[in-house]
């Protein structure tokens, strides 16, 4: 299968399917495709898991916020194209989780090549997951092939060495690789707690893997358009 992404910041993902080839989506995700391409709608993530397989998948994702039926397109005759749009502008980030597990941050599934499971990622330490900006869960994708994840405004990323950290305010920890840990480090000074507006407590990313950051959070691009929204019907 061959993808490229276009079109930023309002980015779109356009895979080319062979024959035989399919990719799966959260539902309402893809935007066009050939009539090459047919649908089938069931559950998402690694086959075969049985009852109790569905009824964790279907926990994990009332937690995580994504569908728990996934989409999956087949080109079934003959080679196709098919598109899925990101619901935010951003950045569409593309990743082999064959051999490098990611974690990313809730809502950020768009699509991926069968063979890849979709997991809860707990943090280990629990103050991480209720001061820490990305909440108490996060997804982690493993697997054999593809994913796909939605980014919310420009990216950037960073490299880090074993030990080296990076301090990131609240919402902008878009990924990270699964050898990263994450903790939280306290704003010192009561002045820059209650003056600096950086809430009270920072979001601390360590090494070895890469991290990336996002540009946009949702929640910022929301209180910047709070003031110019109407408060009740004219």
């Amino acid at each position: 299968m061959n993808y490229k992404v276009i079109n930023e910041p309002l980015p779109a993902l356009i895979c080319q399917l062979e024959a035989g080839e399919s990719i799966e989506c959260e539902k309402g995700s893809m935007s066009w495709m050939t009539t090459s391409i047919s649908m089938s709608t069931g559950v998402g993530g690694k086959k075969g898991s049985g009852l109790m397989g569905a009824l964790g998948k279907m926990a994990k994702s009332a937690i995580t916020g994504e569908s728990f039926f996934r989409n999956t397109y087949t080109a079934n005759s003959g080679p196709g194209e098919i598109a899925f749009a990101s619901s935010f502008p951003g950045d569409i980030l593309c990743f082999n989780v064959t051999n490098a597990p990611i974690v990313a941050q809730k809502s950020s599934y768009l699509a991926n090549t069968p063979g890849v499971d979709m997991d809860i990622f707990f943090q280990k330490k629990i103050g991480t997951g209720f001061f820490g900006g990305e909440g108490f869960i996060m997804q982690r994708f493993r697997g054999q092939g593809m994913v796909f994840l939605e980014i919310n405004g420009s990216t950037y990323n960073y490299d880090l060495a074993p030990g080296e950290s990076i301090l990131i305010d609240t919402g902008y920890l878009a990924a990270m690789e699964e050898t990263c840990t994450m903790d939280i480090e306290k704003i010192s000074g009561a002045g820059n707690v209650i003056l600096g507006g950086e809430g009270l407590f920072n979001t601390k990313v360590t090494g070895p893997g890469k991290v990336w950051l996002q540009t946009m959070p949702a929640i910022t691009l929301a209180n910047a358009l709070l003031p110019f929204l109407p408060v009740g019907n004219n």
